[in-house]
């Protein structure tokens, strides 16, 4: 049985992943999850970095849209300056939101990607879409117990995933 965790590629954040990177995998979409992939939870807005960020895939062809399982309010905030598609409350890691935004993107499984900073709801999710997973260590970690014992569910995942790469970091 696949292991619907195991993502498909590792950065140490987001910006390491170019539209270069993208583009010879054949992606046209990022389906990306906001808090703590792109931005802290208490970051109401997107930084400068992060917008040149989502300016560079666009200026490659690559459009991004937002798949977060946070409030409406939180993302419609964080989106107001930049206008991507966006989809709150997604209930990853169900993947209906995400066939949801590639059939309102035009893309499909071949040419999208998921990226995320959470194992058992973004890798998750993009795996069951049949994506291509991309995670990226959470930017800050939320202490409440719910979520630590949720990372260490992910550990053996992401230390199984960084031998077989030879990822050290």
């Amino acid at each position: 049985m696949k292991n619907m965790m195991m993502p498909h590629y590792m950065f140490k954040t987001y910006d390491e992943i170019t539209p270069d990177f993208l583009v010879s995998l054949g992606v046209k979409a990022v389906l990306s999850d906001v808090d703590n992939t792109l931005a802290p939870y208490e970051q109401p807005e997107p930084d400068d970095k992060l917008s040149a960020w989502i300016k560079s895939l666009s200026d490659a062809g690559i459009t991004i849209a937002f798949i977060s399982n946070n409030e409406q309010e939180r993302i419609e905030l964080f989106n107001r300056n930049l206008g991507v598609p966006a989809y709150w409350k997604s209930g990853k890691p169900f993947k209906k939101s995400l066939l949801r935004a590639m059939k309102d993107l035009g893309t499909d499984r071949t040419n999208t990607v998921m990226l995320g900073d959470q194992l058992l709801t973004d890798a998750w999710a993009g795996n069951a879409a049949g994506l291509k997973v991309i995670i990226v260590p959470p930017i800050k970690d939320k202490l409440n117990l719910f979520f630590r014992f949720k990372r260490w569910l992910e550990k053996g995942t992401i230390r199984k995933f960084k031998k077989k790469n030879n990822i050290t970091w």
